[in-house]
């Protein structure tokens, strides 16, 4: 019988015993046991606890009446199972959605057990002490791996298509920043992974709008993972329980107007004078300021908030450091299913053709009138909006 995997928790942060002792027998393997993804290992490494196990593919059931639509109702109190095997009839992207947030689950507890010195954040995996950044970066194309349905990945620590040993037909190729905001994990500010899934072989020579999928794992004092579908409207929160599953907590359908700013890369304040004044409207507006450093948890506040802006605009000394395929597009994607906006100045990033793997940037992501304010002040006109130009742009 063909076997599949399915990434189903089941108890993995909590084992019988006390609190000091289950993050280590669900998150460490044994000694002699290389930390894999790999069938061989599966029955004895502990490194995903009790979640990743073989079953027949056959088992893996998903709620759709044979030959007509799905018409499941995905609601909150959902575990991650429930609400994917509602939201999409691809057992392939249920697998490797599932697949990767158990990577997500870890990474969590490796980052927040890390131990800082002076110039990095470590942590263990197996035998090896990494920094949390390439420890995460391991984690993330394991789980790729032994999801069995991703055909090529590639890490914005590497911008390099690794193949995984996935289906063309079927399968998925996937990019992903695994730690974003890495440097400031000392500070104990929240950091996150961010990743997007295209259908295929192809990760240049698409744009954004092409994902079938989008997610954020983010790491701070609660841990949670967002995500998208292209099937179903929509940007999901769930959250990490005390016993380790994922809890369907918060749906967002709608981005509204709200003074909230959270303005990246203000040097280029000093030779873009349209920036310029953008930035001195918030503060003449009394937009209250809301900036981290981490763009996982800057833009995450606009799906939670409901409200709010996200810049990052170039200038010629302060040239463009976000990648479109790694973290724009992905966050993009996010938050026009949550039903927001964003923008480069002049088109929604997810319009933006991805040409090369490192291609960068600058961006805007927030409600309607927002981005049609960012489109106006930096570029004179947006096609969001036709009419009296608004705020700083008047």
């Amino acid at each position: 019988m063909e076997s599949g995997i399915a990434c189903c928790a089941r108890g993995a942060f909590l084992p019988a015993g006390g609190v000091s002792s289950q993050h280590a027998a669900a998150l460490l393997c044994p000694p002699s046991v290389s930390p894999s993804f790999s069938a061989k290992s599966l029955k004895s490494c502990w490194l995903f606890g009790e979640s990743l196990r073989v079953i027949p593919k056959a088992s893996m059931k998903v709620q759709k009446m044979k030959n007509s639509p799905f018409v499941t109702r995905c609601e909150i109190g959902d575990s991650l199972e429930e609400f994917l095997s509602k939201a999409t009839p691809d057992k392939g992207l249920i697998r490797l959605m599932t697949c990767m947030g158990e990577a997500i689950r870890i990474i969590a507890f490796k980052v927040r057990t890390a131990s800082c010195g002076g110039t990095a954040c470590v942590n263990t995996f197996g035998d090896e002490q990494l920094a949390v950044d390439l420890l995460a970066d391991k984690l993330l194309f394991e789980a790729l791996s032994y999801s069995h349905y991703c055909k090529y990945a590639c890490s914005e620590e590497v911008p390099e298509l690794k193949d995984m040993g996935g289906p063309v037909q079927g399968g998925f190729s996937v990019a992903f920043d695994p730690l974003d905001g890495s440097s400031i994990v000392d500070t104990n500010f929240t950091v996150g992974t961010i990743f997007g899934v295209w259908p295929g072989d192809k990760l240049t020579g698409v744009t954004g709008r092409d994902q079938v999928a989008a997610a954020m794992g983010i790491y701070g004092p609660r841990t949670t993972y967002v995500l998208a579908l292209k099937d179903i409207p929509g940007t999901h929160e769930f959250l990490l329980l005390d016993e380790g599953k994922w809890q369907h907590v918060k749906d967002t359908t709608e981005i509204g107007e709200g003074k909230m700013f959270s303005p990246g890369n203000l040097r280029a304040t000093s030779d873009n004078p349209d920036y310029d004044k953008l930035i001195n409207y918030y503060v003449r507006e009394k937009y209250t300021l809301r900036y981290t450093g981490g763009m996982v948890p800057d833009v995450n506040q606009i799906i939670v908030k409901e409200k709010g802006i996200f810049t990052n605009v170039t200038s010629p000394s302060a040239k463009a450091k976000l990648r479109l395929l790694f973290e724009v597009a992905p966050l993009g994607f996010l938050i026009e299913k949550a039903g927001g906006y964003s923008s480069d100045g002049k088109q929604s990033v997810l319009d933006k053709v991805i040409n090369n793997l490192d291609e960068r940037t600058q961006v805007a992501y927030g409600s309607k009138n927002e981005i049609i304010r960012f489109e106006e002040t930096l570029y004179g006109s947006s096609k969001l909006k036709a009419g009296v130009p608004v705020g700083a742009a008047a």
